[in-house]
């Protein structure tokens, strides 16, 4: 690569401006997260170089030993984190340090940038790393220099970070990056021995590389300079991989710290499990499942997975091949001691040893979250109301533990009547009455919707308690669950009705079609093109009509996100119940005036499939149709 010598100034990314001034203005009282970030960062280019050294030893330049380096000068107002990492070249300064590379940043920054929610917790969805140096200083310096490359391709990177970068080529023998921080004012105190090595115990304890200050001395600040012996660095945290230590010595203060120097995250973890394996297959896990989502959870192209070592050789982050994608919020560290130290995303799809850590970890997960539910069920449903949406997509995904999976969901139910997914199957299945064998529910476009749908009316009336699904994902998943404790699932508005109809209620059906088929004719003719069947129906207690789908028709949700994929959907009609109960159906039954008969048919019709969610296929026939009907009656 060609670098100038001359100095460049750039303008950062507009998402990184934003970021930058709602970090200084909301993390003022959380300001000492800085050094755990920058200390991250460069545990991070230390395990990046171990592992591309895996390949090519001549980037270890003959310094095998890696590190991490604090210095700081309180008269200079001035804090420096060094390691002899990877690096960068002039092409990752700009990327790394100049932008923000994901996509759907700008419309989060959007939803953060409003007065009510500009918080800690928004950015630490977030994730701010080297950003937040800006929090205590008013000007940063990086110098760097991508290991193997020539000394005179170091970069200085340098920015005040109120909207320009300045970026030039330097000398640098070291390889490795340094971040030198101009303290403002208000922040001198971080410039301080003790105040910094706190810090380190505190956030940074857990990094597997040692992180160095000059060493405390008793020698007295008059001596003589010729007496003084070289300045001597000592280690100021554990310098031991967290994972491999036995889980007795761990306190909750290093696991949680743990989580949020690999998840970048502020708040604390909600559960995590620490879990070694011996024999056939050894590894060691630690996963922990946050207490928020991050902000890009339903970006499917976003990394995601868990940082893979291989004998505490660091190989990858987001490893995806160890957990199924339904739980892509998991975060954590898998480190196999039988995996090879060249393997690659491409040899771990195929790899027996990945898939068997992946089916167990998956287990571990599910048994994390159901130990949760039991022993702490306020907590679980704040896990729930969080990352429910995703755990739905499991029963597709994961066909292998859809029993597990089935004891996660929550639901709203009509026993509850609230939109809170609160409820059980287990809780379901306690309440169900005497010889029910099914468990309804009814899908809708929103709980609303869900809770008003007409097919409700007799489960109601027989005291029969249906879930009411009203997210987007809920017919997909209730299409991947066959059963639960020995119930079959069963959607209100498919098929005919079923609550154990008796060989007489049958005759009852065929016997009233018989006496009103002339009836059933004329509303046939009407609707002909609109309808697979019309027939008479025992859901319904106060509607006069509904609209049913066939036994194996796709559902309306369905078909509307196939559609919206762009994919295309077999044609099917409705099915047209009417209730002949009803004072509506009594009076149409009796009309004599084919006009006056197709429109009140048609008004019907069009009212049940707006209360099924259907879009109408001519808004403007039924205006003037009902406009009509209106008319008569106020004349």
């Amino acid at each position: 690569m060609t670098t100038s010598t001359a100095s460049e100034t750039l303008g950062f990314q507009a998402e990184v401006k934003q970021l930058l001034h709602l970090m200084i203005h909301s993390l003022y009282s959380n300001r000492e997260i800085f050094l755990r970030e920058l200390i991250s960062n460069a545990s991070d280019a230390a395990d990046k170089l171990r592992f591309e050294a895996i390949a090519d030893e001549k980037l270890l330049e003959g310094s095998p030993e890696l590190q991490v380096q604090i210095e700081f000068d309180p008269d200079a107002r001035t804090i420096s984190v060094s390691d002899n990492g990877i690096g960068m070249n002039r092409d990752e300064v700009v990327q790394q340090l100049g932008t923000i590379a994901r996509s759907g940043t700008a419309e989060y920054l959007k939803e953060m940038s409003s007065d009510s929610r500009p918080d800690a917790n928004l950015i630490g969805q977030f994730g701010v790393g080297f950003y937040s140096s800006f929090i205590v200083a008013d000007r940063v310096d990086v110098f760097t220099r991508r290991a193997g490359a020539a000394s005179e391709d170091g970069v200085h990177w340098s920015s005040d970070g109120q909207g320009e970068f300045s970026v030039e080529a330097i000398d640098r023998p070291e390889r490795g990056t340094r971040v030198l921080l101009h303290l403002r004012e208000d922040a001198a105190e971080f410039a301080d021995d003790f105040r910094l090595r706190s810090l380190i115990r505190k956030y940074s304890d857990h990094i597997a590389f040692p992180v160095l200050m000059p060493a405390i001395t008793d020698k007295e600040s008059g001596e003589d300079d010729k007496d003084k012996e070289p300045e001597k660095l000592e280690t100021v945290n554990t310098a031991k991989a967290l994972w491999t230590r036995p889980r007795s010595e761990i306190s909750d203060q290093e696991y949680q710290e743990f989580y949020k120097h690999i998840a970048h995250d502020f708040q604390d973890s909600l559960i995590w499990s620490h879990n070694r394996v011996e024999g056939k297959r050894e590894y060691t896990s630690l996963l922990f499942i946050p207490a928020r989502p991050p902000f890009d959870l339903w970006n499917r192209e976003s990394p995601l997975g868990l940082k893979l070592y291989v004998q505490r050789v660091f190989i990858m982050d987001d490893a995806e091949q160890f957990l199924p994608l339904y739980l892509r919020f998991v975060r954590g560290i898998v480190d196999s001691n039988d995996l090879s130290l060249n393997v690659s995303r491409e040899l771990l799809q195929q790899d027996a040893t990945a898939d068997s850590i992946r089916s167990a970890l998956t287990k571990r997960v599910l048994d994390m979250l159901a130990k949760l539910a039991v022993d702490d069920p306020e907590k679980y449903q704040g896990f729930w109301d969080e990352f429910g949406r995703v755990v739905k997509e499991g029963p597709a995904e994961d066909p292998s533990n859809n029993e597990k999976i089935a004891g996660l969901l929550r639901f709203s139910t009509t026993h509850s009547g609230q939109e809170k997914q609160d409820q059980s199957l287990a809780d379901y299945v306690s309440r169900k009455k005497e010889g029910q064998d099914k468990i309804h529910y009814v899908t809708a476009d929103s709980f609303n919707a869900a809770r008003s749908s007409p097919h409700l009316e007799v489960f109601r009336k027989e005291g029969i308690e249906v879930l009411l699904l009203g997210d987007p994902i809920d017919e997909w998943l209730m299409g991947h669950l066959r059963e639960f404790d020995g119930m079959e699932f069963r959607d209100v508005r498919r098929g005919e009705l079923q609550l154990g109809d008796t060989d007489d209620q049958q005759q009852d059906k065929d016997s009233d079609d018989g006496e009103h088929k002339k009836f059933l004719d004329r509303l046939r003719e009407q609707l002909a093109d609109e309808v697979q069947e019309i027939r008479i129906t025992d859901r319904l207690t106060d509607s006069p009509a509904c609209l049913a789908i066939g036994e194996y028709d796709m559902g309306t949700q369905m078909r509307r996100i196939m559609e919206a994929a762009g994919q295309s959907v077999p044609d099917s009609k409705p099915i047209f119940e009417i209730n002949l109960d009803h004072p509506l159906i009594q009076q149409l039954e009796g009309e004599s005036d084919d006009q006056r008969f197709g429109d009140l048919t048609k008004v019907l019709f069009d009212q049940a499939s707006l209360a099924d969610g259907r879009q109408l296929s001519d808004p403007g026939a039924y205006v003037q149709r009902l406009n009509r009907l209106l008319l008569e009656l106020s004349s």
